[in-house]
Formats: C-alpha cells, structure tokens, sequence
C-alpha cells in the first residue's frame, strides 16, 4: 500500500508541475526554407539622358534560412522609354531577410550582365549603340504578407554600377524602383 501512495503522490506531483509550467514540446519538423516568384512594374533612371524609363520585372526568392536567402532579379526597362533608351538587368545574388510581423524588410547584393541599347535621335545627336556588361548591384526593400501565399512588393530599391567600355568610359550608374506581387510557395 505504502508503495501505491508513493507512485500516485510522484505522478501527481509530476502532473501538477507540468499544469503550472506550462511546457510545450518542441516542434520535430519545422519548414525554414520558403520561395516565392513575382512580377512588378519598375521605373529606372538609366544614367543617360534626362527622362526616366520604365518598364516590368521579374523576381524571385529561395530563403534556405529564416533570414538568409538568395534572389534572382530580371528588369527590362523598355515599355515606355521617352528617349529610347532600353536597359534590360539580370542579376541574382545573397539577400538578407528580417521579420517584423507581416512586413519582410531586406537588404541584397547582386552581380550579373545589363543589356543597354540607344536607337538614333536627330535631334540630340545619340548615335545606334548596343552594348552587354558586367554590372553589380546594391539594394533592398519591403515585402508584406497579404494572405498565406501572396507577397506584395511595397517597394524595392536598387543601384546598379556597370563596368565602363569605350563609349561610357566610367560606366553606368542606374538605379531601379520596383513595386509588385509574388506568389508564395510553403
């Protein structure tokens, strides 16, 4: 009997303390990678001449991490170009990500290939030229969880530096605006 009273008071005990610390296991599976893809409408300024271009982007995101990922960036601005200038980017590099509830506020580095190309104006003298070079970029934004799979790029900044040739001898230093959605993989 002595020892039916010893087992029942160690399980009540145990029982109780476990109430009142409220413990919880810890999760054996948790997800921490996510991707996501989307589109957006961008403005650039492209470092040549007066007017803005603007054009759509393309973008998409795999985060091996909670905060570290990688993002792949393609612009193409050449739907409204006032002095037909086209500067098309494809880029991809690191992104660092932070969590503040729905709002995804994030920083990245990208390196690819710009793709510039100016047709003949009479009036200013700009000459045919088409050129691809090696440029960098510097960036970041903010991205907003609207449902569980839908994404909206508040905004997304980026400088891009292109290494210089013959005709743009210290190169070009555009940056690029971009507002869009994504949709969310889990």
């Amino acid at each position: 009997m002595k020892r039916i009273v010893r087992i029942t008071s160690i399980a009540l005990f145990l029982w109780t303390a476990a109430i009142f610390s409220r413990a919880q296991a810890v999760p054996t599976a948790t997800r921490n990678s996510q991707i996501q893809v989307g589109a957006g409408w961008s403005w650039g300024k492209p470092d040549f001449g007066p007017k803005k271009a603007q054009g759509i982007s393309f973008y998409g995101d795999y985060d091996f991490t909670r905060h570290i990922g990688i993002e792949g960036d393609v612009h193409m601005l050449n739907i409204v170009t006032p002095t037909d200038i086209v500067e098309n980017s494809y880029l991809i590099g690191p992104r660092y990500v932070f969590h503040f509830r729905r709002f995804q506020p994030y920083a990245k580095g990208l390196v690819g290939l710009g793709h510039f190309k100016t047709t003949f104006d009479a009036g200013s003298g700009i000459p045919n030229y088409t050129t691809t070079r090696g440029i960098y970029a510097f960036g970041g934004g903010v991205d907003v969880r609207a449902t569980r799979h839908l994404n909206v790029r508040a905004v997304d900044f980026e400088y891009q530096k292109w290494s210089s040739d013959p005709y743009f001898y210290n190169g070009l230093s555009p940056w690029v605006l971009t507002f869009g959605a994504a949709y969310r993989f889990h």
